[in-house]
């Protein structure tokens, strides 16, 4: 039996299980990734971390996996397959064992939508980005595509307008779902360029993106695409258990704690304004101090 059991080895969970374990508690945390770190290994530059100046998220990832190991966290290579919550958490896995726990963090992430054109991937890093905040700042002078039409497209565009040369916010449709108020900035800045009723049907470059093919037949010149029309969260396993808002996101306050007894959520799966590892890793220590305090009150035995 585990007083905890932490799923996903991203900056969160790692958080998590590191105040677990320097709390005492008897945790193991579950990475279905071989010595995974979550989406901040796709980010080429991190530099909007504290403490940290230009620095991978490969490389940043692999110092959050270090400090973990070297305070004995026990990680688990496998996959959680289904949860049972009963008296106790029963997690199954993939490999066929079942382990029990009093408390469970949840840290699974969420995973952005794609356009699945060609290129997107191939220059994923390369040009292609799905974080406007973390990678905006590689973009400095020069001309980047924004592509989608709800609050998170016009942020990024908005951001991106006052570090970049020239801005193309290109949306499928004619109206935006987006705020009003951001929208009507947007429409101000001379540098934000719309293109309404437009898809982008493929990227194209040599060694990084060179220019975005429209679906009209249109090519535009831009040195980065930024993708911002949502993501997923990776509910399926605890959405029977917990409340959810509209677009799947765990309803969680800061403190993690879900509508679920002993069930705590953290990292981007929770519904929130600022999915970045700064956040994340403030969700996973919160996640883990309710787990404690909870704990401290669970009167099973």
């Amino acid at each position: 039996m585990y007083e905890a059991i932490v799923i996903g080895s991203g900056p969160a969970g790692l958080s998590a299980a590191l105040y677990l374990k320097r709390a005492g508690k008897k945790v193991i945390l579950i990475e279905k990734e071989y010595e995974g770190t979550g989406q901040i290994a796709r980010s080429i530059c991190v530099d909007n971390y504290l403490g940290f100046r230009n620095i991978s998220g490969e490389e940043l990832g692999d110092q959050f996996r270090q400090h973990v190991l070297e305070e004995q966290v026990e990680i688990l290579e496998d996959e959680v397959t289904k949860l049972v919550g009963d008296e106790y958490w029963i997690v199954k896995l993939e490999s066929g064992n079942q382990l029990e726990t009093k408390t469970l963090i949840y840290a699974t992430g969420a995973e952005p939508r794609q356009l699945s054109v060609p290129g997107e991937q191939q220059y994923l890093g390369r040009g292609v980005s799905y974080c406007a905040y973390c990678d905006g700042s590689l973009y400095k002078g020069k001309d980047v595509a924004v592509v989608g039409g709800g609050d998170t497209a016009l942020d990024d565009a908005l951001y991106l307008s006052d570090l970049c040369n020239k801005v193309y916010l290109i949306h499928r449709r004619e109206e935006f779902r987006g705020n009003a108020a951001v929208l009507d900035s947007i429409r101000s800045r001379e540098n934000i360029e719309l293109l309404l009723n437009t898809m982008v049907s493929e990227v194209k470059g040599d060694k990084k993106t060179e220019a975005i093919l429209l679906h009209d037949g249109r090519s535009i010149s831009v040195n980065g695409m930024f993708v911002a029309i949502g993501s997923k969260p990776a509910t399926e396993l605890i959405k029977s258990y917990v409340s959810v808002d509209e677009n799947g996101y765990v309803l969680a306050g800061e403190d993690g704690i879900t509508s679920a007894p002993g069930l705590f959520v953290a990292g981007d799966l929770r519904a929130k304004a600022l999915r970045q590892v700064v956040t994340a890793v403030s969700d996973g220590a919160n996640a883990a101090v309710s787990a404690i305090q909870y704990l401290k009150t669970d009167k099973r035995g």
